[in-house]
């Protein structure tokens, strides 16, 4: 009977680790990220991406907790005017890692790593900071 009960207990705990283990809780990665580099350059700043050239004045990255997000950039062509893309989309959380699936577009992958929010944009790195 004790043999049994030590069983039910072990098996009870790893079943607890598990669900501690399951994943990135929301409010880990809900919040306000503001870009601070692209590609490895510092933002506002020059970024080459496809061979072309934008200058890049500001970025922000709103993930919620419904399972949203939003991201807003702010960039100008060389010589042009300053223009603001703002794209929605839906995330889930995969492995650890956001999955967002973009209005109108495709998938891209992210992570968060304390404060640092880090997405692969189609081969493009951009790190936003909390």
């Amino acid at each position: 009977m004790r043999y049994i009960r030590c069983v039910f207990l072990l098996i009870a705990c790893a079943l607890l680790l598990a669900a501690c283990q399951a994943g990135v809780r929301p409010d880990a990665v809900t919040g306000i990220y503001y870009l601070t580099s692209v590609d490895g350059a510092p933002i506002p700043g020059n970024v080459t991406h496809d061979g072309v050239d934008l200058f890049i004045s500001s970025g922000t990255f709103i993930i919620s907790a419904d399972g949203t997000c939003l991201s807003v950039t702010d960039f100008a062509p060389p010589g042009g005017d300053t223009m603001r893309r703002e794209v929605h989309a839906k995330y889930v959380v995969e492995d650890g890692r956001l999955a967002m699936t973009w209005e109108g577009a495709g998938v891209t992958h992210g992570s968060v790593d304390g404060d640092t929010f880090t997405m692969d944009n189609h081969g493009m790195i951009m790190e936003y900071r909390r």
